[in-house]
């Protein structure tokens, strides 16, 4: 399910109540505003009792910028042209809520974490960049890049978990379960 989550509404309140947030608390507090978003509105709804809600979001950081989604082509344009022949940090916020009731064995839990990863990016000319962005693939996602499609042969290297470029870190989720009682094995989606 999609949230109805306005992000920089979301980011603006946790900053005044907060101070500036950095990049890994940022999408930190968006997963977790997505995440108790869908979980208000399946409550909302009487919806099955063996749900946890996981909800993710993801930022690039560039020397210590935040980058989201390009908002246009040109813009897009412009962070490859700072990112090529560099790095920068993927974090991706992971928030769980576990609804089930407690004959499914729920704990009414809430957990979240963030998944941090080192990206270097190919030092790509220009035509190569707008190739890219003719595909419109860089104006949907966090930082203007995917590893898992498009843009994935303009990744030379990463260090850390690939999954959590991907967008979901399969180690972290994991973990997170697991302190909420569920062990990996007993999951299992509609």
């Amino acid at each position: 399910m999609v949230s109805g989550v306005d992000e920089d509404k979301v980011l603006a309140d946790a900053a005044g109540r907060f101070g500036e947030l950095d990049p890994a608390d940022a999408v930190l507090v968006l997963a977790q505003a997505k995440a108790e978003e869908v979980a208000a509105r399946l409550e909302a709804t009487q919806a099955p009792t063996d749900v946890i809600v996981v909800g993710c979001d993801s930022m690039l950081e560039i020397d210590g910028a935040i980058v989201g989604k390009p908002a246009d082509a040109g813009t897009a344009r412009e962070r490859w042209r700072s990112m090529r022949g560099g790095k920068g940090v993927l974090h991706t916020g992971h928030w769980v809520v576990d609804l089930r009731d407690d004959a499914s064995g729920g704990t009414g839990g809430t957990i979240g974490s963030t998944s941090s990863t080192t990206v270097w990016f190919a030092n790509i000319d220009d035509d190569e960049i707008d190739s890219y962005i003719a595909t419109d693939e860089p104006l949907h996602v966090a930082g203007a890049f995917t590893i898992d499609g498009l843009g994935g042969p303009y990744v030379e290297r990463i260090e850390g978990d690939h999954h959590g470029v991907v967008g979901i870190s399969l180690p972290l989720l994991r973990e997170l379960l697991g302190e909420l009682g569920v062990p990996w094995r007993a999951i299992r989606t509609p």
